[in-house]
């Protein structure tokens, strides 16, 4: 999906302001009221996937063959999945898949329709398709059409892209809307090979989360194959007038015209960071790493998707300032997409190792005093995320039954998890660590693992090794239990003690906004700066920051948030002009959401949010809609 200073918050979906208690408040919540950790515990079935009704346990999908057509006219793909099926129970005689809304056409067996049966459906999970398999069977075949509400994909106007002249499709599987276009068992804990046939208007190209050849002729028709066995999530489509430039030797990036050599030169840096990432952890599984630039309404920062990371074009900034979401998406090549998460209770797995990894990344790419300042505003986010949520939402292995898996997402899984792999960094010293994780990766290469399978490898490694320095019941405290134990590593920037005086002078009426020295800030200077506000500001501070900084006017994506969240707050009215344009252009759930949220908190606000909220719906991605509309209504 998707943030976290300018680190994680690439993927996630929430982002808030904190003032200077908070950390001593969220220290405080995180040894009080603590939820019976061993009782949920204990209670959870390992391993079980409480958001699939698939039996993979019984009979498990390894293989699948995809040909599918793109109508943009009634917006709807529509084709057939040929699934290849390996009996883990010799006897079993019953395929139950996922699905999400789709109208099954027929399903047969070598060409003869066997019988099937289309559950109930659920609001969260779609509905199970049950299919009676012969005993011989070995693949099965669904014809079937997407709905043109699919929560997966969006269908995207000539008028909602770039270029204006051509329609736009691209599909968001995770976390469980893989099965509103394809019929599969959709579990991180099942991984898949595929091979895919789409068909396009021949003035489009697709591409996929898969070999995609910058070369091939664009006549409508395109194949793919991908040979590494991946999770349901990260099989991912997009349909477009789209061009390729080369980045490096096993880089590049697809793009709609108008933003390619832009995003080519944001993004150039791609090729050093695949290298140092090679070197440091192992190597590079997946051939290439291309990135494909989608319209604004992508709702996420990044999406992982193998080969090809889909990447929002509002970290487009001119400056590279953002950069670290690339970071954050190249990593999960090794975390995430090479080692990946059972459940999505197990998420962490994913995120906050990639989160560790990506601070690393932009530190040897970027340098230390760079990572210094990310890891401090990712700090926050964190403190933020623990000030706002229920403790039993602050715990890394969460429980999420009877809940929607997209609640997951907060800087819990991402920053909470990369704090607790950097303090195990601390204990045993980084040359040290980097080797874990190097054979950690290699050890579970394509594979999908539990967090109670991690702490077994815990046990055997590092545990062991350095049973003087690690203790596993501050292991155990960190994955079952809310909060941020104490003594964890906390970040600290020289480069924001400056920011710290600055801002207090300013307050303080001792220096005017315009002698505000700033030209040698960078991006992160300007988000500490700013979401270290006191709540509360008069009309005439925010109107002197506005004349001295042009705030208003930023085109920095993640500066003109901090800056409208605090005009929101403040109910600064020059501001509210740019946030209307900013909600109806911008579909990233992280940049909006807490926009909708604050908004909706006051009578006018909200007025103000429904009526930038049914001028953007069309645009928006369904999960931002749902996200969203709750503070409108």
């Amino acid at each position: 999906m998707l943030k976290l200073g300018i680190v994680a918050m690439t993927a996630t979906l929430l982002c808030a302001c904190v003032d200077s208690q908070t950390k001593e408040a969220s220290k405080a919540r995180a040894v009080a009221d603590q939820p019976d950790a061993t009782a949920v515990k204990s209670s959870m079935e390992e391993g079980k996937d409480y958001h699939s009704f698939a039996n993979p346990d019984e009979i498990r999908v390894t293989h699948l063959a995809l040909d599918l057509t793109a109508d943009f006219r009634v917006k709807q793909l529509s084709g057939h999945a040929t699934l290849s099926l390996e009996r883990q129970q010799e006897k079993a005689d019953t395929l139950i898949l996922d699905s999400r809304d789709l109208v099954i056409e027929n399903v047969t067996v070598d060409g003869m329709p066997v019988q099937y049966k289309l559950g109930e459906a659920d609001e969260e999970l779609g509905a199970a398709l049950t299919i009676s398999l012969p005993q011989n069977a070995d693949t099965v075949t669904i014809a079937y059409a997407t709905s043109p509400e699919a929560s997966g994909v969006q269908w995207l106007t000539p008028a909602q892209t770039a270029g204006k002249q051509h329609p736009f499709l691209f599909t968001q599987a995770q976390a469980v809307h893989a099965r509103s276009f394809i019929p599969l068992q959709d579990s991180p804990q099942v991984r898949v090979t595929y091979n895919a046939v789409i068909r396009t208007p021949k003035e489009l190209l697709a591409v996929m989360s898969a070999a995609n050849d910058p070369d091939t002729p664009r006549d409508g028709e395109y194949e793919f194959i991908m040979p590494q066995p991946i999770p349901s999530y990260l099989i991912a489509l997009a349909i477009g007038n789209l061009e390729f430039k080369a980045m490096g030797e096993r880089t590049g990036v697809y793009a709609e015209p108008e933003l390619l050599n832009a995003a080519a030169q944001e993004f150039e840096d791609t090729e050093a960071m695949l290298k140092v990432t090679e070197k440091t952890y192992g190597p590079y599984s997946w051939d290439r790493y291309d990135l494909l630039i989608l319209p604004p309404s992508f709702p996420f920062g990044g999406m992982e998707n193998p080969r090809l990371s889909f990447i929002t074009p509002t970290v487009i900034a001119g400056d590279k300032s953002l950069v670290s979401l690339i970071a954050h998406e190249l990593a999960h090549s090794w975390s995430g997409n090479t080692v990946t998460n059972a459940t999505w209770r197990d998420l962490w797995l994913n995120e906050g190792f990639t989160t560790y990894l990506t601070y690393r990344i932009m530190e040897m790419v970027y340098g230390h005093d760079r990572f210094k300042k990310e890891a401090v505003l990712g700090y926050q986010d964190l403190e933020a995320d623990l000030e706002a949520l229920e403790s039993i939402d602050e715990i890394l292995a969460i429980d999420l039954r009877g809940r929607n898996p997209d609640d997951v997402f907060s800087n819990i899984p991402y920053e909470k998890g990369a704090l607790f792999l950097r303090e195990l960094e601390q204990k045993v010293g980084r040359d040290n660590f980097d080797a874990f994780l190097r054979e950690y990766f290699n050890h579970f290469a394509f594979q999908s693992i539990t967090t109670d399978e991690f702490i077994a490898y815990l046990d055997k490694t590092l545990l062991s090794t350095y049973a003087d320095k690690l203790d596993r019941n501050r292991i155990e405290q960190w994955i079952f239990e809310p909060g941020i134990p104490e003594g964890a590593p906390e970040p600290q920037s020289n480069a924001f003690f400056n920011i710290d005086t600055t801002r207090s002078a300013w307050l303080n009426n001792e220096v005017a906004a315009e002698d505000i020295s700033t030209q040698e800030w960078t991006v992160h200077e300007w988000l500490y700066f700013l979401n270290n506000m006191p709540e509360s500001l008069s009309d005439e501070q925010l109107a002197e920051l506005d004349k001295a900084f042009a705030l208003t006017a930023s085109k920095n994506n993640e500066i003109a948030h901090s800056w409208l969240l605090i005009a929101v707050k403040n109910e600064y009215k020059p501001a509210f002009s740019r946030l209307h344009e900013y909600l109806v252009s911008i579909g990233r759930n992280k940049l909006v959401k807490p926009l909708y949220r604050e908004l909706s908190k006051t009578v006018e606000g909200k007025a103000f949010a429904k009526r930038a909220f049914e001028e953007a719906k069309s645009g928006y991605h369904p999960l931002t809609i749902k996200a969203n509309e709750g503070f409108v209504n």
